[in-house]
């Protein structure tokens, strides 16, 4: 039983890993330091932390995003158990 608990462990982490990663390639950051440590981030297991840090530029460039996109982020911040990272991204919404 733990090590089919460990199993699961490891693929929730690979899909938010995965989904991360996605979100930031369509994300609009533009900077290539930040994207690199998101990057650097994810691939030591710290998704949640990459998760933080992308949505903290987002906000603090003040960079625009679609209303497609914050659902993206919310639904993501939701099932990850950080809803700090999305607050009043909303006010970035454009269109």
């Amino acid at each position: 039983m733990i090590r089919s608990g460990l199993v699961w462990g490891q693929l929730v982490s690979l899909s938010y890993r995965a989904r991360v990663a996605a979100l930031l390639e369509d994300s609009p950051l533009t900077s290539e330091a930040v994207i690199t440590d998101v990057r650097h981030l994810l691939s030591h297991g710290e998704e949640a932390l990459a998760f933080d840090t992308m949505c903290s530029w987002i906000y603090e460039n003040a960079l625009p995003i679609t209303r497609q996109y914050l659902d993206r982020l919310v639904a993501m911040a939701d099932e990850m158990g950080t809803p700090r990272s999305v607050q009043r991204l909303d006010e970035l919404l454009v269109g």
